[in-house]
């Protein structure tokens, strides 16, 4: 993979559905929802934002990497934490607006900077939210 990679503008809906060429939507601010499951137990670790460099580094790299909305900056996952995310699989969704990958988790195994396994630890019941890691 080329390190200049450059993603084409989507073209028609049917190239955008069917097509061979990745070109994803990014919104308005540049990013990409993406969405991290365990790749060996189906279960949502985490959503985040990628812009094309971290889309593009994801891809060359093996390594999941995200857009930090609130630092307004490229973050290699398990940079700091030792969360790193190895790639198993990259997924783009139909129209191409949103990408699902497949990680193995490294480290300790968790995902959440809160120091759960997801970031998804809590459950709304009644409208309270209750911790079930």
């Amino acid at each position: 993979m080329s390190d200049d990679l450059i993603f084409p503008q989507p073209g028609a809906a049917h190239e955008l559905e069917r097509g061979q060429v990745l070109s994803p939507r990014f919104d308005a601010n540049g990013l990409i929802a993406c969405v991290a499951t365990h790749a060996a137990t189906g279960e949502v670790l985490m959503l985040a934002w990628m812009n094309a460099e971290a889309l593009r580094l994801t891809m060359k790299t093996g390594l999941a990497h995200y857009f930090s909305r609130s630092r307004n900056a490229l973050w290699k996952k398990g940079e700091t934490s030792g969360q790193v995310q190895v790639v198993a699989e990259i997924r783009i969704d139909c129209d191409q607006d949103a990408v699902w990958i497949k990680v193995q988790p490294q480290g300790d195994g968790g995902a959440c900077h809160v120091g759960f396994r997801s970031c998804f630890y809590r459950v709304i019941e009644d409208g309270a939210l209750v911790e079930r890691p």
